[in-house]
């Protein structure tokens, strides 16, 4: 256990951070020496002026003595942009902006122009604050004055095309109030989404799901997309299996794919008549944000079949199912070192606490306690019991330390509610460049009729149109061939173009399937450059994991390999 800091300790800490912000304040000063010196004028003829209006005749003057030498750090120039200390001009506060007269057209525009900003940076969604400046210091709002801010929101949310869910409130009073704070102002976190106007501006997030055999990864899935609860016997695992001994054995050996989708308003896209199941086509037309699961096989036969779908879909978060009746046993322990060398955030589902003893059930939570806060994986597991908990986490989910835990029954459906709503606030997490070259990864091929050879994967940087021409390649010779981009769709929808971080279909012309294999790459072709470069050696960077110990042990190694 960490020992309690010493008082002496304490109080190093608190000069310390004394000493830096006097320097950022030094830093600024000479960053805008203009302001400085404004500041320090009116300093002066302030003081002045309550010199000359006492009894003593003293006169205050500027002093000729010249400061000291500060070195400038030009490094230090993006922390305090980071920070927003460089703006020259004074911020409109948000309290203002959202209090402001019914008739103020112009903070309306504004308060519009903050709200679209944030969106952009969230890619279409973003959670708003009511009640808090953007430092942080309280809007002290009262219940009145939180009506009238709730509703100038949603009317700016609006006036960009999107939507409002209220999501959490503080001191408010209703079902979604939290826990009440001690000084009793009014706040609350409130859902914007964007409504797209095209299927291509849908908001995609994309989910691993791995865990050892039969830890119940399908059932959820078949929950969660149908809206209906298992029997206990598998029957909502059925519609995601692809082949026919996957149905009679209810094991996952192949990499399955399935969509779960949530409007503007962050409800649930499911379907009006009980027990049927939506399509591709009508949750994507139905949906603002769409949730991509990539079922994974469990048995350690198809091991190489999860690491390809794992290294292939380039998921945005990795979903870790594990049964509570057998705990973080086989394959789990390989799933979750292959997702930790892969720095992708982690997330757990303990499923079946409808069948587990309580006893077993808690020590299935403190093995996967310890091993999530093992030097190996060194994340910070924090249970999911309450909607304010879930909301929080999901909101501070841009932090890879924090390994939010759900405990789930499938066919009771508990807690079930809650996995959905942090699906559903859950932030975008990936970095992708759409103003970079087109480049496009082939993950799997088929043969359409009437259409032709189809490619599906990720596209990884830039961005595509319907009858571009491209580069496929390399073949077996290290050759590319000049094809043409026929049609896309994303989620089965034809859409005219996709962009970075997108997963995609491409018909593709004058291309057999034959000559198209999984780990082929589409480029773009411009006029400046011919064909793509291929190389046969290479220096890599590899990554052993070891099954000797609890959590698999990075190595990294360098090398070049001819072939």
């Amino acid at each position: 256990m960490a020992s309690k800091q010493a008082p002496h300790e304490r109080r190093k800490g608190e000069a310390a951070l004394c000493d830096f912000a006097e320097y950022v304040e030094r830093q600024q000063a000479l960053r805008y020496p203009n302001k400085a010196d404004q500041s320090q004028t009116a300093t002066t003829a302030a003081a002045a002026a309550a010199a000359g209006a006492g009894a003593s005749s003293t006169t205050v003057s500027p002093t000729n003595d010249a400061p000291d030498q500060v070195e400038h750090h030009a490094e230090l120039d993006d922390i305090l942009d980071s920070l927003n200390l460089s703006e020259p001009g004074p911020r409109i506060r948000l309290r203002d902006l959202l209090l402001s007269a019914p008739n103020d057209d112009g903070s309306l525009q504004r308060l519009a122009d903050i709200v679209s900003e944030r969106l952009d940076e969230g890619h279409g969604e973003s959670v708003f604050d009511i009640g808090f400046e953007n430092h942080g210091e309280s809007m002290k709002l009262t219940k009145d004055d939180w009506e009238v801010a709730y509703k100038r929101l949603s009317q700016a949310a609006a006036k960009i095309g999107a939507d409002c869910q209220l999501l959490l409130t503080k001191n408010l009073g209703g079902h979604l109030d939290g826990t009440p704070t001690r000084d009793g102002d009014v706040s609350g976190k409130v859902m914007i989404r964007r409504r797209p106007s095209a299927a291509e501006e849908v908001i995609e997030t994309r989910i691993a799901v791995v865990g050892n055999v039969d830890a119940g990864k399908s059932s959820m899935l078949g929950v969660l997309v149908k809206g209906d609860l298992d029997d206990g016997r598998g029957c909502a695992r059925v519609n995601l299996f692809r082949h026919k001994h996957e149905i009679e054995t209810g094991r996952t050996s192949s990499v399955g794919m399935e969509i779960m989708g949530f409007d503007s308003h962050g409800q649930t896209v499911l379907s009006d008549t009980p027990g049927r199941k939506l399509s591709w086509e009508e949750i994507g037309k139905r949906s603002a944000k769409v949730i991509t699961f990539t079922d994974l096989a469990g048995h350690e036969r198809y091991l190489r079949t999860t690491v390809f779908g794992l290294l292939s879909s380039s998921p945005n978060y990795c979903l870790l199912m594990v049964a509570a009746n057998n705990g973080l046993i086989g394959m789990s322990k390989e799933h979750l070192g292959i997702a930790l060398a892969l720095n992708v955030p982690i997330m757990v589902v303990i499923t079946k606490i409808d069948i587990c003893p309580p006893n077993i059930l808690e020590q299935t939570i403190t093995q996967i306690t310890r091993i999530l806060k093992s030097p190996g994986a060194r994340k910070i597991p924090i249970f999911i019991k309450s909607r304010e908990e879930c909301i929080n986490t999901a909101t501070q989910f841009v932090s890879q330390r924090i390994c939010p835990i759900f405990q789930v029954s499938n066919v009771t459906g508990e807690n079930l509610d809650l996995v959905r709503a942090f699906l559903n606030i859950l932030p975008h997490h990936g970095r992708y460049d759409a103003d970079a070259p087109f480049e496009f990864h082939v993950n799997d091929t088929f043969s359409v009729p009437h259409v032709g050879t189809v490619v599906s994967g990720i596209v990884k940087s830039g961005v595509i149109h319907a009858g571009d021409e491209v580069y496929l390649g390399p073949d077996g010779l290290g050759k590319f061939t000049t094809t043409a981009i026929r049609s896309i769709e994303r989620k089965r929808i034809g859409v005219p173009a996709a962009s970075a971080g997108q997963s995609a279909s491409f018909a593709l012309k004058r291309v057999k399937r034959k000559d198209v294999r999984k780990g082929m790459v589409v480029l773009s072709k411009t006029a400046e450059s011919g064909p793509p470069k291929v190389y046969r050696e290479f220096v890599a960077e590899g990554i052993f994991l070891s099954v000797l110990n609890p959590l698999p042990r990075v190595l990294l190694f360098t090398t070049t390999t001819a072939f």
